[in-house]
Order: C-alpha cells, then structure tokens, then sequence
C-alpha cells in the first residue's frame, strides 16, 4: 500500500490498523471530483510557474484520461491504495511517469478532501432540487386533475373544516419548495473553495487560489486556511436540509396512509406501490409509503452522527473527519430513491370522489360557517362560539340536522338567524365563501394552481 507520508515511518503500519482506517470501499464515488478538482490544481501550478508547464499539461491530460476512464467504469481502483488520493496519485503517475509526482505540490490530503467533499455535495444537492421540483410537478398535476374535490380537514386528526383537495396539495408544494430552498442555501454556502489551504496554515509558494475557485466555478475562496480544513458545516447543513425533507416525506406519507385506509377510504395507491400478506389474502399494505416514513429515523440519525462526531474535535483537521462520509452518502442516496417513488406514486394516485362526497355531508364541517354569519351580522365572537355549541350540542350530538329546522327553530337559538343560514351547511359554500388571502377559496387556489404552472416553466 503506497503511502504519501511512507518514508518517515521506520516500519509499516499494522495490518490491523490498515483495515480498520481503510475508506477507500466508501471513498471511490469522490474518484471523479478529485479529479476535477486536481485538474484545475495542476493548471494553476502550471500557471503560477510552479512547475513547468510541460509538467502541467502531461498531468492534466493525464487525468482527463482517468476522468474518461471514471465516466465509462474503466477505471480500476487499486484496493491495495491508502485512499482515493493516492489511487488517483498511483493511476497518473503509471500514466504519465516521474511529473505525477508534482501533482500534489502546494496542496495537502486535509484542503483536497473538503474539496472533494464540497464538489460532491454541490453536485448531489442540486441533482435533489431537480427531483423535488419533479415532484412538485408530480403533485401540481395531481390537484389540477381533482380541483373540484373537497375533502375533510383535520386537526387533532378529528374531523374539522372541508378544504379542495388541490389546497391541500399545494400545501405539499409550499413545504417542499422550503426543502428545495434550503438547499439551495446549502449549495451557496459550500460553494466556497478552499484548495491552497494546504494542511492547515497555507504554503509558502506563490499560488493564485482565486483561479482554482474560477475553474472549478465555485462562488468563492475560503479567507481562513484553519477553518478551510476543518469546516464540516457544509456536510451537517446538507444533512439538516436532508432530514427536514424527510420529515415532509414522512408527514405526507402518514396523510396518505391514513387516506388509504378502509375506514377513510379517501384514496386507492397505485397496485405496483403496495404489498399484500402472507396469511390475509384480503390486504393491500402501503409498504412503500410505511418504509418511506421509516427511512427518516436514518436521515435524522446521520444528522445527529455527524454532529456528535464534530462536537469535541479541535481545530485543524482530525482523522474522525473520515467518517462524515458514510452518513451523508447513504442520506443522499435515500432521498434521491425517496422523491424519485413519491413523484411516481402521486402520478398513479386515485380519488375516491364518491365516498368523499358523502363523507362531506356531515354539516359539523360547517359550524364556523354558520359562526362566522353571526359575526357578519353583529353578533360578537364569544356570543356565536356559544350559540353554535349549544345548536351542536342540541342537534348534531343527538343525529339530528340543523339542515331540518325551521326559521322559528333557528331563532330560538339568535334572532340574527335566517333561512338563508341553511344554504351554508354544504361543501360547495363552505369553500366558495372563504375570502382571505390563501385559503381554500376555488378562484383563490385556481390562482396558486396557475402562478405554480408558470413557476415552473421558468
């Protein structure tokens, strides 16, 4: 195993020791970015006159030839290599002979991998944006196809008001839309390069770091060499942002495993997204969702493993710092699997329009309606609250409708009371009166619906 610190050991390390730090099984997908980030490196050296430009040019083509090798899975990773680095260091230097060993002057193992790490991260995050607005395209279709639906709200998970279907899907793309701008917050506080930091303290060649941060096209180059090498913040506000969007994945899940269900019976999911039973040949389980609900414990634990990692090191760099790695990879990877299965799954998703209709003929859903017809004409919120209660306590408590009573009936309860009240205990009126900004009002929603539609265009 070729070691760039080799030569000032006496003896080798412990066989042990060489298998419990080996990274190199979690470390390859970074193969790629290493090389991008080396190639800019070696062009700058070349520039800054640091090595010869002869020397420059044999190692950028030499690792154009890898990044080839890497985007086709030619490339064969030495497994005997300490790490990624120095498999990339070993690969050039069989490629191009002795000017590979120039490759790493003015840089150090400690500013390479945050570069590598802020490629990755920057990378795979904006993939997630591109798979979030998918998604939201995904959901926006399915409101637009069921807008005239009306379905039970709930809070406390007892039956409240009635809202549109759409509403309540919009409310979905309002949620992850915080997702998709959290991360890209997250993108433009990774973006800042930090190659030239060396191991901790900068070197004493004359390097131009600021055109390594133009090649690569990051936003900036970091100001500090200490923090440079030592910043894991990039990697917990990636994960943070990760497990947030898990957590609306979890809380949309449980909606609509809740909906699937007999009992609600509000949505049937798509066959290719469920299991059955091995003993009740009845069942169709919403595995997928369940799973997907589950999988946020592991984003929420990958967050706080980060965090505990990072709480007790000191500044520069650690060897703990190795194991940031494993945690953000398998969330990345659980996320990009996670929005890829919800975009299909509201793309097959169907609506029980029958059912849900008679579910809305329960006139409870319209207690703040009538309420709020008092308010209009005079009667104080306190007043209304009490009045309503009692007609509930009075009338739908023991079965009966507040849709039967008479305009002597209803004044019995406030002489404010009309027959016109009555045309207000039914879901059509109850979303149609809604007049503030944001609610469930049809022209209301219609205008979400509409200003997403070209949002999403740009």
């Amino acid at each position: 195993m070729s070691k760039f610190w080799g030569s000032r050991f006496e003896k080798g390390t412990d066989k042990l020791a060489d298998e419990f730090s080996f990274s190199l099984e979690y470390d390859k997908r970074l193969a790629i970015y290493d090389v991008i980030g080396s190639i800019a490196h070696a062009t700058m050296l070349g520039k800054c006159k640091i090595i010869s430009r002869i020397d420059s040019s044999k190692i950028v083509s030499g690792l154009k030839k890898i990044a080839l090798q890497l985007e086709k899975g030619a490339f064969k990773f030495d497994m005997q290599e300490e790490d990624i680095h120095s498999n990339i260091q070993s690969a050039l230097k069989k490629m191009i002979g002795p000017a590979a060993d120039k490759l790493h002057t003015a840089r150090s193992r400690n500013d390479l991998i945050v570069l590598d790490m802020k490629l990755y991260c920057m990378d795979e995050l904006t993939t997630i944006i591109d798979l979030i607005s998918k998604l939201q395209k995904s959901i926006l279709s399915f409101a637009e196809k069921n807008k005239d639906v009306i379905i039970p709200a709930y809070t406390h998970l007892q039956a409240a008001q009635v809202v549109l279907l759409s509403h309540h899907m919009l409310a979905y793309i309002e949620m992850l839309e915080r997702d998709k701008q959290r991360t890209l917050d997250a993108i433009i506080r990774t973006s800042s390069m930090p190659l030239g930091s060396c191991a901790l303290a900068g070197t004493t060649l004359p390097t131009d770091r600021d055109f390594v941060t133009e090649e690569l096209e990051f936003l900036t180059t970091t100001k500090n060499s200490i923090d440079s090498v030592s910043d894991r913040d990039f990697i917990i506000e990636a994960l943070s942002s990760l497990a947030i969007l898990g957590m609306h994945f979890s809380r949309i899940s449980e909606d609509l495993i809740i909906w699937a269900t007999s009992e609600f019976n509000y949505v049937n999911i798509d066959w290719g997204l469920c299991t059955g039973s091995s003993i009740m040949p009845h069942k169709k389980n919403p595995d997928i969702l369940e799973l997907i609900r589950g999988e946020t414990a592991k984003l929420y634990s990958n967050l706080s493993e980060v965090l505990i990692l990072t709480k007790g090191l000191p500044l520069t760099y650690n060897r703990d710092l190795q194991l940031d790695k494993p945690p953000l990879f398998e969330s990345i990877d659980k996320i990009k699997q996670i929005t890829a299965l919800m975009a299909k799954l509201f793309s097959s998703l169907k609506v029980n329009k029958t059912h849900l209709a008679k579910r809305i003929e329960d006139e409870s859903f319209y207690t703040v309606d009538l309420m709020e017809y008092l308010i209009k004409k005079g009667v104080s919120y306190r007043e209304a609250h009490d009045i309503i209660g009692k007609m509930v306590k009075e009338c739908l408590d023991k079965g009966k409708k507040i849709s039967d009573l008479t305009k002597e009936q209803l004044k019995i309860y406030c002489q404010k009371f009309e027959i016109d009240a009555k045309k207000l205990l039914n879901a059509k009126s109850s979303v149609e009166n809604k007049k503030s900004y944001g609610s469930t009002n049809p022209k209301l929603v219609e205008k979400q619906i509409d200003s997403w539609n070209e949002y999403f265009k740009q």
